[in-house]
């Protein structure tokens, strides 16, 4: 299934055809989006996308879509997680994930801008971005992908100023700005992608290629993080995960290259589609 949040409203997304999941069940099913990260209504969804008539919905539309997990409980991020990125920062390859959080009111969807006010440096960071689908704690690793409801494409939009500024580096800080979490441009369950451990991602910035790599390339699975992750914190509904970002960043360019006023971000991942964003003045 593919889900998508249009003007506030969860849609399910049939034929490129957004189906308001409200108005279709006649009201059995929320039109709240965050329903759709709940495994729990997934038997109703799958029933509710085999019985509709697609043909009398109107056409998904880029600019009424928001994020398709508008409010979620947390945020949990990856530091490192591509061999490319921590060859590229200079890091060693990490023997256990390295994680951060991101504050909640960072999330922002497709075609929002990103405001980031006289900041200088200023980064992106492709991601694959996971939605918990039940509550859990202690997942054995080879049910993990039983306990995901969704998969999306993430921004993980980056200060680079104050992410390394000494005394005390501000990781957390510095990716939780307002808009700093694009996601989108829709949900899809882990079911719709025959190569779930396996999918090609990439950014371009005005066109240009800066990221591109596959998820198989990751250094912990998704099988392994959400072990590892739910061994120390107990992961609710509607929680998400960004999973790490490959090698690429503007911060590792030569000489560093980061994003500017008018800039397009264009995010992809193969089966979710293409995250636009961009960059304004606004205050960052």
């Amino acid at each position: 299934m593919r889900f998508a949040n249009v003007s506030g409203r969860a849609c399910l997304v049939l034929d490129g055809r957004a189906v308001d999941i409200a108005e279709a069940s006649g009201g059995a099913l929320s039109s709240d989006p965050m329903m759709t990260a709940d495994l729990a209504n997934h038997a109703a969804l799958r029933a509710l996308a085999a019985d509709v008539d697609p043909a009398s919905w109107p056409a998904l539309r880029e600019a009424d879509l928001g994020p398709p997990v508008p409010h979620p409980g947390k945020i949990i991020a990856l530091a490192l997680n591509y061999r490319t990125h921590a060859e590229e920062a200079g890091l060693a390859i990490p023997t256990e994930p390295h994680v951060m959080a991101k504050f909640p009111t960072c999330i922002c969807g497709p075609g929002a801008d990103v405001p980031i006010g006289d900041l200088e440096m200023v980064d992106y960071e492709v991601e694959l971005v996971l939605a918990v689908g039940r509550r859990c704690k202690g997942v054995a690793a080879p049910d993990a992908w039983s306990h995901i409801s969704g998969l999306t494409c993430g921004n993980d939009v980056s200060d680079r100023n104050e992410q390394f500024r000494p005394p005390v580096r501000q990781f957390s800080l510095a990716k939780s700005y307002d808009a700093f979490g694009p996601i989108g441009p829709t949900m899809i369950t882990p079911d719709e992608v025959p190569n779930r451990d396996d999918l090609a991602l990439g950014c371009r910035v005005d066109g240009e290629v800066r990221q591109q790599a596959r998820t198989s390339d990751f250094i912990f699975d998704v099988s392994y993080l959400m072990a590892w992750l739910s061994r120390y914190v107990t992961l609710e509904v509607g929680d998400l995960i960004f999973t790490g970002t490959p090698g690429g960043v503007g911060d590792s360019m030569d000489p560093p290259t980061y994003l500017r006023h008018g800039q397009v971000v264009e995010l992809e991942i193969e089966g979710i589609g293409t995250l636009r964003n961009r960059i304004v003045a606004g205050e960052g």
